[in-house]
């Protein structure tokens, strides 16, 4: 409930008891982990590295102990450990495409035949509740522009594409916005459309190239006006129809879990072949600027 007397709509992760904080944020990630590895035995597990995406350090009511003490907790949930260079990347809803980066790297230099991409985060706690309702950034009866909160645990394991059918990330782009959601200035897309160009110059394709997008968008106004206008700026070829999924319409806004989450909506969407087309533009924004594209191709063998 708000300091007004109004219930906070939002999207929880039942659990078998009342966890809040760093210990549901743990046992989020460790579910998704299970879930994730269960055909790789735990032996194999210390060989993969561990990206663990959290909430940005100025997350308003962030959970402390993020960065020294979550990934650690995991490992003990999971009752195994993962490999050296496991680390957490404090960069809310653009940490995965950080994350995919760093995993690049580990794979194509040989550090890892694998890497494991997970995020969790909440935004279900008063002190981060309050910020956002008090800034009219909620979804309530008489605010149709905000989104409604929640929380998600999210993990994907990427490696070099094998030769059968599959799902591969072609294409990477990072940028930062000046007039970010908070910043009060004339919105350009800027951020966006240097991010998109980066990831469709790393893919070597053009925007019209692909067929569907899918988005961090939770609702707000002005995240879907950075959209509209970043696919203006970059679309050079008119298309009949390029779909903009959002799938915090169906868990909330998640935070820093929303990445690995658009990832799995994806490979699903090409898996069961109910995706528009093999082409897919992954992008997303953070509340301080940070803005990040990734271009995805379904290839078949």
């Amino acid at each position: 409930m708000n300091a007004g007397g109004e219930w906070i709509m939002s999207h929880t992760v039942p659990l078998e008891q009342p966890w809040r904080g760093r210990q549901k944020l743990a046992r989020m990630a460790a579910m998704a982990i299970e879930e994730t590895l269960f055909d790789t035995s735990r032996e194999n597990w210390r060989r993969i590295p561990l990206l663990l995406c959290v909430a940005e350090r100025s997350r308003p009511g962030r959970t402390e102990g993020l960065e020294d003490q979550l990934l650690a907790e995991v490992q003990q949930l999971v009752a195994a450990s993962f490999a050296p260079e496991s680390v957490v990347i404090p960069q809310g809803r653009v940490g995965a495409a950080i994350a995919l980066l760093r995993a690049r790297q580990f794979i194509y230099e040989g550090h890892a035949t694998a890497t494991l991409i997970v995020g969790t985060d909440s935004l279900l706690t008063w002190p981060t509740l309050r910020v956002f309702d008090e800034r009219a950034r909620l979804l309530r009866e008489r605010n149709a522009n905000g989104f409604i909160p929640g929380e998600a645990g999210a993990a994907v394991l990427v490696g070099q594409p094998p030769a059968y059918s599959q799902l591969r990330i072609e294409g990477l782009g990072l940028a930062a916005e000046e007039a970010h959601i908070d910043a009060g200035e004339p919105l350009r897309a800027d951020g966006l459309t240097r991010a998109i160009q980066i990831a469709l110059r790393d893919a070597e394709c053009q925007m019209h190239d692909l067929d569907f997008r899918i988005s961090d968008i939770s609702g707000e106004q002005y995240y879907f006006k950075e959209a509209a206008l970043a696919l203006s700026r970059t679309l050079r070829q008119r298309k009949a129809e390029f779909d903009l999924w959002h799938p915090a319409e169906c868990i909330g806004e998640a935070g820093s879990a929303i990445g690995p989450v658009m990832l799995a909506v994806a490979a699903a969407a090409c898996r069961k072949a109910y995706a528009p087309g093999p082409g897919i533009l992954l992008h997303s924004s953070d509340d301080d600027g940070q803005r990040a594209a990734m271009v995805l191709r379904y290839r078949v063998s």
